[in-house]
Parts: structure tokens; C-alpha cells; sequence
């Protein structure tokens, strides 16, 4: 099941989407703003009963999309993730023991069909396509054997990177990723019992229909599983919480010189069997 935050009529709503249109989820919600029902397996199931037995309230030509963020506690995101990336960096490291992170706020990202924000304080923004989980079953020191199971769905981002303002400090990233409006997140969150496992899904990114980033799941350096494990070590996940997976080479800032989003390029980040992420740029 595809779940996304859509506005419709003047009012954002939680809805399945299928081919044929947005199916209202509110009567599912003890409150309408809020996702969390709708992210545990009990959930999922009655979601896709109610859903059986109901039309589209509204088109596809007839709504929007929303960022998917189900009211998050925490978002984080993973740094140099896929073994490729590693050696982009030619520093001749290893690869790393444990995982890069940094939070990000919702603020931040925008929806699909969406207009990413370059800031006027700089000209290098930059793209970053990734696969980023959304916690249904939260918990503590959740055992690797056991840590899919706190996947509720998967969905898609652009983390999209002020690349000056992430060396602007020696030890954080913090500013450069978290400009508003300079990353993406959505259009919807497909739910984990869609995949036969997470471990071989392909990862593309497009700048103006050229393909830029092209990798798989299977070359991560640190499953879905080694992330849910290992945050969840010194952090309680949440229902609702997101983690970004990590980003495969051929980001702008790799290129040389440096190529990086202007006014005008689109970017689209896609998945089989999750979806396609697309946002224009514009300035701001």
C-alpha cells in the first residue's frame, strides 16, 4: 500500500494512493493530522481492508502531495553509505566501523512536484537521492535479527546539501543540511510488506533526464538492519521516526569541477517498487 499526506480542497489529509486516486484515511485516525495508526503492522492491515471496500475520494489530477513526515521525532540520516561513495572520496580509508550521522528537521524538506530552494547565501546546492526508512515498531537496543520487523515502509529522499555550509565548522554538517526547502522527502511511504526484503533495491538519480547515481541496497555498507540496531543503542526509536539511508556516488560536488543544481533542473530520484521523487529548483 502506498500511504502519502496529500492537500485536497484546502485540507491535508492522510490517504492511500492507487491508480485510480487518493482514498481518505481519516476515519483510521484518532486525530487527522497524525500517521502513527497507520504505521504498525495492525494498522497496515486494517488500512487495506478499509481501502478494499472504497473508491478514490479525489483523482490524481485533483490533489497534491505533502511531505511525508508523520509528525517525526527524530530524522536521521546516514553519511557515506554505500561502499562506491566511500571510495569517492580517494582518501584511501577504510571502510568505516560504524555509521556517519546527522539529524535533520523537518522544515527542511519539501513535497513531490515541489520546488527544491537554493538559499541566496549559496550557489552550490546540491542533490542527494536515498532510500529512507520510517519506523513503525519503536524500541531500545532493538537486536539486529529483529530489526526489520520496526520497519513500517519505505520512501524516497533528496537530501538535498548546501555543500560551503556543511565545511563551515570542523566536527558537524549540521548548517549545510539543513537550509528550509533544500531537500525532499515522499510522495508517499510503500508499505514493508510490498518488499521481499530490502537488501538488493536499486537507487537511481536524474538531473534534467541524465542519470547521475545509479546503485543498489546490496552494496551498502550498513543494512537497514545494522542502522535500526545500531541507533537504536543509544537512542529509543519512535513510531513514526525516519532514517535516511545514505546516498550512492555521483552526487554534484564529485564531479570535476563541481556540477551543482541551478534554477530550472529537476531532479528525480526513483526506486522500483517504491516510486519516483521530482522537484524543480527556484531560488529563494
Amino acid at each position: 500500500m502506498k500511504i502519502a499526506k496529500v492537500e485536497f480542497q484546502g485540507t491535508a489529509r492522510w490517504a492511500a494512493i492507487t491508480d485510480a486516486g487518493a482514498i481518505d484515511l481519516t476515519p483510521l485516525l484518532e486525530a487527522p493530522e497524525g500517521a502513527h495508526p497507520l504505521l504498525s503492522e495492525a494498522g497496515v492491515q486494517r488500512a487495506n481492508n478499509y481501502v478494499a471496500g472504497c473508491s478514490p475520494d479525489s483523482a490524481l489530477e485533483d490533489f497534491s502531495f505533502e511531505p511525508f513526515l508523520p509528525a517525526p521525532e527524530k530524522i536521521i540520516c546516514v553519511g557515506v553509505n554505500y561502499a562506491n561513495r566511500n571510495e569517492e572520496y580517494r582518501d584511501g580509508s577504510n571502510l568505516p566501523k560504524f555509521p556517519s550521522l546527522f539529524m535533520r528537521a523537518p522544515t527542511s524538506f519539501t513535497a513531490h512536484d515541489r520546488p527544491l530552494v537554493r538559499p541566496r547565501e549559496s550557489e552550490q546546492l546540491d542533490y542527494e537521492g536515498e532510500i529512507a526508512i520510517v519506523i513503525g515498531r519503536g524500541g531500545r537496543r532493538i537486536a539486529r535479527e529483529q530489526a526489520t520487523a520496526h520497519i513500517a515502509g519505505l520512501t524516497l529522499m533528496n537530501e538535498g546539501t548546501i555543500r560551503d555550509w556543511v565545511r563551515h565548522a570542523k566536527f558537524n554538517v549540521t548548517q549545510g543540511k539543513n537550509f528550509d526547502f533544500s531537500g525532499s522527502i515522499g510522495p508517499w511511504m510503500v508499505t514493508a510488506d510490498e518488499f521481499d526484503g530490502f537488501d538488493s533495491l536499486a537507487l537511481q538519480t536524474r538531473v534534467n533526464g541524465e542519470l547521475r547515481q545509479d546503485d543498489s541496497t546490496a552494496n551498502l555498507i550498513f543494512s537497514f538492519a545494522d542502522l535500526i540496531a545500531y541507533i537504536s543503542t543509544f537512542t529509543t526509536l519512535k513510531t513514526g521516526d525516519i532514517i535516511s539511508t545514505g546516498t550512492p556516488p555521483g552526487a554534484g560536488a564529485r564531479f570535476d569541477p563541481p556540477v551543482y543544481l541551478k534554477p530550472g533542473d529537476v531532479v528525480e530520484v526513483s526506486a522500483p517498487g517504491i516510486g519516483m521523487l521530482r522537484n524543480g529548483v527556484t531560488d529563494g
